[in-house]
């Protein structure tokens, strides 16, 4: 086989293209196609009319797949026509996406390469490419990834900040809890990140969507109950959050009680035990069980702290309402009378909240998945050495994290 007709056999070339001319510089390791075309009428990129070609583009060039190692580089001139209608528009060529600068075939490697090494530096030194052609053919993909995204209906979503760098800069992604993609990233954690998300989707969207997670975020909260109908109805709020507050609140019931007991005995039983509070009664390592029972033998205030926080995690485990509800009034009033501060106030908070939190019966979602996400998002961040650009923060997690369909067609 010539080489002419291996490399339109490589391309998937058809008339009226075929390969002109073949070189090889070994010294280099380099080898260049010439593309041509015979006489013929070209569709209009736009409305697909067809005209004759009126003059032709200054030659291009683009990276194609390497042929034993050698890099591969495409030439061609590509024509251009006259539309009534569109003006002068050039043709698109059948090895590569409009404005691209790799053939489809190359994209193609470049992003299964990309997702494989989590970082465009080490695709970079792989394929022998710039980081801005990496990102170029990111930015291309995510792109058309969402111009093809399927309106879908969406039963539950979740709602989560993430750190973008340090100094409270945050950004909020929305999950697709059932698929486990990312279908929303914004700037900061604020009403306005979220309500835009809410905006653009289908009134059939909207109204399919039964629950949403989050944490107990006013302006989440607030983006939800507008955006959707009866939204108010639809927050769940995520159980580990709320056992987040109690562990919090366990935290400084031991840190006031070791002072306390640091001032007035010059010693601490405490020391060294922040850990086991926030241990659940069957999560707690095996090593550790004796000096946990020691020390709740004491009946110390942390001790009553966690057995308060221990008994909320009863709540899970309802799925009729009214029997939840009527549990939580109980341990409301537990935690209330316990005289300890911490306790009392975050008890107060979750009464605030109550009906997002006992609406878990009816919607048993948490953001275990959002928090999936969040850790593959980190391991990105990490690979990465951060982001300064927070554009470019949003494309790096759709294009790992968004479910799209990225490749070139």
């Amino acid at each position: 086989m010539q080489d002419t007709k291996l490399f339109e056999t490589i391309l998937g070339l058809q008339a009226p293209w075929h390969i002109a001319r073949v070189e090889l510089e070994t010294a280099t390791q380099r080898v260049d196609l010439w593309a041509e075309h015979d006489a013929t009428r070209w569709p209009c990129p736009e409305c697909q009319q067809l005209l004759p070609c009126v003059d032709h583009a200054e030659e291009r060039m683009w990276r194609h797949l390497d042929t034993c190692q050698f890099q591969t580089h495409l030439h061609a001139r590509i024509p251009r026509v006259q539309c009534p209608t569109h003006g002068v528009k050039q043709v698109r060529v059948p090895w590569a996406e409009p404005r691209a600068r790799f053939t489809q075939l190359m994209e193609r490697l470049i992003i299964d390469v990309v997702q494989q090494c989590s970082t465009v530096i080490g695709a970079c030194r792989i394929l022998s490419i710039t980081w801005d052609e990496a990102w170029g053919v990111m930015e291309r993909a995510v792109a058309r990834g969402q111009a093809r995204k399927v309106v879908r209906p969406m039963r539950y979503l979740g709602v989560d900040e993430k750190a973008f760098r340090k100094g409270q800069v945050y950004h909020t992604i929305v999950c697709d809890l059932e698929r486990r993609t990312v279908e929303h990233v914004a700037e900061d954690r604020r009403a306005d990140s979220l309500a835009p998300f809410f905006a653009g989707l289908t009134p059939a969207q909207r109204d399919a969507i039964d629950a949403v997670a989050m944490d107990m975020w006013d302006p989440y909260i607030k983006a939800t109950r507008e955006g959707l109908t009866n939204g108010a109805a639809r927050v769940v709020f995520d159980r580990f959050h709320i056992m987040q507050e109690m562990n919090t609140a366990v935290d400084l019931v031991r840190k006031q009680e070791h002072r306390t007991l640091q001032r007035t005995t010059g010693t601490s039983v405490l020391t060294g035990s922040k850990y086991l509070w926030l241990y659940s009664r069957e999560r707690l390592p095996e090593k550790h069980a004796q000096r946990f029972k020691d020390l709740q033998a004491l009946e110390l205030k942390v001790g009553r702290a966690w057995a308060i926080k221990e008994a909320l995690r009863t709540l899970w485990t309802y799925r009729r309402h009214w029997a939840a509800t009527r549990f939580f009034q109980r341990w409301f009033h537990w935690a209330r009378c316990s005289r300890l501060e911490p306790v009392r106030k975050s008890a107060a908070t979750l009464k605030r909240h109550a009906d997002g939190i006992l609406r878990y019966c009816q919607h048993p979602i948490t953001n275990g998945a959002t928090e999936g996400i969040n850790s593959k998002i980190m391991t990105i961040k990490r690979k990465a050495c951060g982001f300064r650009n927070p554009r470019n923060f949003q494309t790096a997690i759709y294009f790992h994290c968004g479910g799209l369909d990225l490749y070139p067609r």
